[in-house]
């Protein structure tokens, strides 16, 4: 009955706002799509919002072109990467001390679209866009992220894709590089007179890799295929504007959980153990986006979004050596301990002969989908003394992870791995479904008095999920059944005064909230957050100094295959009770004119970060903890800083990015704790004509090789240094 009531109401809301524009039909302007998939919208309003926001625009990732999200973001203050394969393939990101593991505590978002698997279901499944197709890129932080959700606690990442151009012209990138590394991204797309428009693009991504497997020529590398079409029509003198877009790619990565023992990395850091040598990933995934916006005057407008996201993904990789996780001989290797693992055991992660079966591979079978409609209304009320930009949304939401898993057994014979045996699919734990059902709504409103601007908001969410267990297929017996509801309520208010026209000084506080779980017992992700700082702009100069802080009333850390050294069930949550974290941001970017011909573009990025728990406990998850003790993988210290020279035909651009030491479980003892990191990244451009342009890319130039992971299981190494040239063609 709720259920039914529930869907009811936020049907009704939509159609509400739906018709709603019957009501107001002059003075309507064509719709501007770019800025509806936008949060933000640009570098000028990003810095005139009442919160935290910072927005990456398209210049600004030409120069780089990096294709990992992770080179990009470490630009962005307040942002926490964990890096695992070198690619930023599947990316770990928190923010202000929110939980990195598999980007589950913040909300991913392309085109203004939830973009993960099943952001509800299971937050931390891990799709994540193509970061070199991407246009411009937005970082929300503070009550300036509580138009999104469902995890609102550190904030959102929204990436825009390649717009549909006004007029004809395209665009190839391509470059080449070390380990047979090949990349071109590729657009063409044109809007007519008559209001059609239309964009075609692809994003081809190769490389072998820079890792080495023992007695194996298996690559260690990726192969991706991205596609997107759009299509769109808006008439000059219609107040009706419709835009489609389908987005499709596959994915093959020869990447693996495994890792090194701390000796095996000194001697070669991109070693690779040959009991990894058939971990591969597949994956595949599916867009559809169809937007409409209706124009109710040129101060107000209603945008619908209906959506569906499909993702099917199997990864097979190394779980076990005789029944025992390959994470834990390798702590026993380091320690010089037979805690779980004796010689004998240990000799085969290493590459000895193993006996009949030893080798368990577990391929992690998995599909996804995401859906929704939502619809948000945008109206500018100027009054005598102030003004209202009011924001106001409703979205129904459903997603699904389906889970059917098996796990073969190999044996190990002089390096090579020989099939035993197929496992059986959709055993007890590998045969479950979580669905996810969802409504939220928010309203924000911007009040602006003279150089003061209020902005109070809230966001409800009601979520119901059920996870179905069943112990073989076909799926014809009564599954074993867990569920739970919650319904929360997410206050916001942010604050800015403008001093001047270039100071202003600004404050924040929202409730954050975490999606819930079916775990018996735990309690959902909570935390007050706050912010207070100010900003100083004038023409290219930026001076950003922003204090925050977090208080958990409770903190939830998720088993995933990924991060737990423990025995959980892969998908359980636990409880991590009180925690802390409070932080500094600073941020600072000028453009020096040294000449009419020449100018330098500098940029420096600090972010200061203490988070830790506030009481001790023990369990399976976390470990024994004790009170004071850090939360894993947030470092207390991140420097970036990036210089250039341009001039003329000429352009040379250096990135120089720094990462504190972290701990990777909360107790930090031995082998338990990362290396500093410090990694250099020089390019050089040269505009041969107005349509043409090349450069040479050195990443990692000094060769730094550095222990930046330790799990899932064992020690992993950053990118080595990687040299690539490459074109731009304009047409």
């Amino acid at each position: 009955m709720f259920k039914t009531l529930k869907i009811t109401l936020a049907l009704f809301s939509l159609v509400a706002l739906t018709i709603a524009p019957l009501v107001y039909a002059d003075h309507a302007e064509k719709a501007a799509f770019f800025e509806e998939i936008t949060i933000v919208g640009n570098k000028d309003r990003a810095r005139m919002m009442p919160g935290s926001a910072h927005f990456i625009a398209d210049d600004e990732l030409e120069v780089f072109n990096y294709a990992d999200i992770q080179q990009i973001l470490r630009q962005v203050p307040g942002v926490n990467l964990q890096l695992e394969d070198g690619y930023g393939l599947r990316p770990n990101i928190g923010i202000r001390g929110g939980q990195t593991e598999r980007s589950g505590r913040i909300m991913l978002l392309e085109d203004g679209v939830p973009v993960a698997p099943a952001p509800y279901a299971a937050s931390s499944a891990y799709y994540f866009p193509t970061a070199g197709r991407m246009y411009s890129m937005e970082v929300l932080k503070g009550p300036a992220a509580i138009t999104e959700g469902p995890n609102t606690i550190g904030g959102a990442i929204n990436m825009i894709s390649t717009p549909i151009p006004e007029q004809a012209e395209g665009k190839v990138i391509a470059e080449i590089g070390g380990d047979a590394t090949t990349r071109v991204h590729a657009a063409y797309g044109s809007t007519g007179s008559n209001g059609f428009g239309y964009l075609l693009e692809t994003h081809q991504w190769k490389s072998d890799g820079f890792q080495s497997i023992d007695g194996s020529n298996n690559d260690t590398g990726l192969n991706i295929k991205d596609y997107t079409v759009k299509l769109s029509y808006a008439p000059d003198d219609s107040r009706h504007a419709l835009e489609l877009k389908y987005q499709y790619a596959a994915q093959e990565s020869n990447q693996s959980y495994l890792g090194i023992t701390d000796a095996d990395f000194r001697a070669d850091p991109y070693r690779r153990y040959s009991a990894s040598q058939n971990d591969l990933m597949v994956t595949e995934h599916n867009q559809l986006i169809l937007r409409h916006e209706f124009s109710l005057s040129d101060r107000a407008s209603i945008t619908t979004t209906a959506y569906n996201n499909e993702h099917a993904r199997s990864w097979y990789k190394l779980a076990k050596l005789a029944n025992v996780g390959p994470e834990k001989i390798i702590a026993d290797i380091n320690k010089g301990t037979t805690l779980y693992s004796d010689a004998a055991l240990q000799a085969i992660l290493l590459g000895s002969d193993s006996g009949p079966g030893d080798v368990a591979i577990k391929d992690n079978n998995r599909d996804y989908y995401s859906r929704g409609l939502s619809v948000k209304l945008d109206w500018l009320i100027e009054g005598n003394t102030a003004s209202q930009d009011i924001e106001v949304g409703v979205r129904y939401h459903q997603d699904e992870e389906d889970r059917l898993q098996r796990t073969d057994k190999y044996t190990q014979t002089s390096q090579t791995l020989v099939l035993d045996s197929l496992g059986v699919t959709g055993g007890k734990g590998n045969n479950r479904v979580v669905q996810a059902e969802a409504v939220a709504l928010y309203v924000k409103d911007a009040i602006t008095f003279g150089s003061l601007v209020v902005t109070p908001g809230v966001r409800f969410e009601d979520i119901d999920l059920e996870r179905l267990d069943w112990s073989e297929i076909p799926r014809n017996s009564s599954p074993g059944v867990k569920a739970n509801s919650v319904s929360a309520v997410l206050p916001s208010i942010g604050l800015i005064y403008n001093i001047s026209d270039n100071l202003s000084l600004l404050a924040g506080a929202y409730n954050g909230f975490g999606t819930p779980t079916t775990t018996d017992g735990v309690k959902e992700e909570d935390a007050i957050n706050i912010e207070v700082g100010g900003r100083y702009q004038r023409d290219d100069l930026l001076i950003e100094l922003i204090a925050f802080s977090s208080d958990y009333a409770n903190l939830v850390g998720e088993c995933t295959a990924s991060s737990s050294t423990s025995d959980c069930d892969i998908g359980d949550q636990f409880n991590g009770g009180k925690a802390s974290v409070q932080g500094l941001e600073f941020q600072f970017s000028n453009h020096y004119s040294l000449s009419d011909m020449t100018t330098l573009p500098v940029s420096v990025v600090y972010t200061y970060t203490d988070a830790e728990f506030n009481s001790t406990f023990g369990g399976e998850f976390f470990g024994d903890v004790t009170k004071g003790d850090p939360i894993p993988y947030i470092p207390e210290n991140q420097l970036a800083l990036t210089a250039g020279l341009e001039h003329g035909a000429y352009q040379l651009n250096v990135s120089l990015n720094y990462v504190d030491a972290v701990c990777v479980k909360a107790s930090c003892e031995g082998f338990e704790k990362t290396e500093a990191s410090t990694v250099l990244d020089v390019v050089g451009h040269y505009q041969v004509s107005d349509r043409l342009g090349v450069f040479l890319k050195v990443e990692n130039l000094t060769e730094e090789a550095d222990i930046v992971a330790r799990q899932p299981k064992g020690a992993r190494p950053n990118k080595p240094r990687t040299a690539t040239i490459g074109l731009r063609y304009d047409f």
